[in-house]
């Protein structure tokens, strides 16, 4: 049989458009596969969303989930004389602080070289810096060295105590030392070589020694070496500005309980909308979200609605005893919480010790803050409803690939098989159109020898 190298030139038939047509045929095969795995991808990106948004409202509860939230305390400061803060040990109490003194660092210039870049030691010796409290401390210095490589050297040297640079007084370069930490005993006082000096100490014009801190709180002298001072109140760290007047009052943080307990409102009402939004319906224009219908959902509200709606043991039982209550949106088609601001505020003001057990509880899991994150967690959890929803998705959509992929192999098969019976039945055909056209022939030649016979 004659080989075909383009289908139809033998027949005259348009075989290659009827492959064409075949094909598109199969291939409609995998639509729906594919339809299913963009279903497939939908639900997990959908429960994705839906984990994120429980996530960060686990982790607003979980805020709400430490005592030491209630116990916190914050500073209010009066002028510009000082700044504060308080840590766990503060207690409430108000404070009168006057800065007489601020600690300084001590300092001290050498006298003059006449240039900052030429050798001016001829042998290794040593450098002693001698400061107020009667330490000392030494730095090698290399034989060749100049102003500039002592310098680096003072700086490079661990606990040399002193910083060191270079300044020019309009004729000559002096080696300029600044006590590393503030007040009297840091300050610098002295300094020597054990060789022949490059320079002296000009003790008599440059020397400025470092001073203490002086202060009263509450009427009571107190010293420090360094402008922040720890332990003059207790718990809480003061830090000097300028000399003058301050006022300190050390009083229960309520902003921190406000901005939590806010947080943990706007987590849920977030998650709420979330869920509105992948299980809404849009009459008008029949558009469904990703999730609507969908039982793991259900099951989510039914699980939070619950333990929210729970009392928990104590003066403050429920969330509407705080000022926290559900309010249905009409608009919205589901209820979010809303916060009553004025029993919010008298709860955090006059009874954070009801608002800690309430949500805090004795222990992890007692407080309605506990509660819920045992909830979420059982949720989010490896065999969880929404964990296990995510991986039945994947694992479907993963089937899906590979029946996709199996089909995708079967079309191409079944149209390599019709384009090998179309080569043959384009072969056929001009073989019968070559027979028929010989036979044709000789027929023609047969009935023009008998007319002429």
């Amino acid at each position: 049989m004659a080989s075909i190298s383009s289908l139809g030139i033998g027949s005259g038939l348009d075989l290659n458009g009827l492959l064409d047509q075949l094909q598109d045929a199969e291939e409609k095969k995998l639509v729906p596969l594919a339809a299913r795995q963009e279903t497939q991808q939908t639900k997990i990106s959908a429960y994705g969303q839906l984990k994120s948004a429980l996530s960060q409202f686990q982790t607003a509860a979980g805020a709400l989930n430490d005592s030491a939230l209630y116990e916190s305390l914050s500073t209010n400061v009066g002028g510009s004389a000082i700044t504060a803060a308080a840590d766990a040990e503060a207690q409430p109490g108000s404070y009168n602080v006057t800065v007489d003194t601020l600690a300084t660092r001590g300092t001290l210039a050498s006298d003059g070289v006449a240039a900052a870049d030429e050798a001016i030691t001829a042998a290794d010796q040593k450098l002693t810096l001698n400061f107020a409290d009667g330490s000392t401390q030494e730095v090698d210095i290399a034989s060749g060295s100049t102003l500039e490589d002592i310098r680096d050297t003072i700086n490079a040297t661990e606990g040399a105590g002193v910083n060191a640079t270079i300044v020019n007084d309009g004729t000559n370069f002096r080696l300029a030392l600044s006590s590393s930490e503030t007040g009297a005993d840091a300050s610098i006082a002295d300094f020597s070589f054990d060789g022949t000096a490059p320079f002296t100490a000009d003790t008599a014009n440059t020397l400025q020694s470092g001073t203490d801190a002086a202060l009263t709180v509450n009427g009571i002298d107190i010293t420090s070496s360094t402008n922040q001072v720890e332990g003059a109140i207790q718990g809480v760290t003061l830090n000097l500005q300028e000399e003058g007047e301050s006022s300190v009052k050390v009083e229960q943080d309520t902003l921190k309980v406000r901005e939590a307990v806010t947080g943990f409102v706007n987590a849920y009402n977030d998650l709420k909308d979330k869920i509105g939004d992948l299980t809404s319906f849009n009459a008008d224009t029949s558009e469904a979200g990703e999730l609507l219908g969908d039982s793991v959902v259900r099951t989510v509200e039914s699980r939070l609605r619950s333990v929210l709606g729970g009392a928990v043991e104590g003066e403050v039982s429920i969330l509407s005893d705080i000022g926290i209550s559900h309010k249905y949106d009409s608009e919205l088609g589901y209820s979010k919480l809303e916060i009553d601001g004025d029993k919010l505020d008298d709860a955090i003001t006059n009874n954070q010790e009801a608002l800690s057990t309430f949500f805090a509880g004795d222990t992890d899991d007692a407080g309605m803050a506990g509660q819920i994150n045992t909830t979420v967690e059982q949720l989010l959890s490896s065999n969880g409803r929404v964990e296990g929803a995510i991986t039945g998705a994947e694992s479907l959509k993963a089937s899906l690939v590979e029946q996709y992929t199996r089909m995708e192999q079967s079309i191409e098969q079944t149209i390599s098989r019709y384009r090998a019976q179309f080569g043959q039945l384009d072969g056929m055909i001009a073989q019968m159109n070559q027979t028929s056209s010989y036979l044709t022939q000789q027929f023609d030649a047969l009935d023009a020898q008998l007319g002429r016979d």
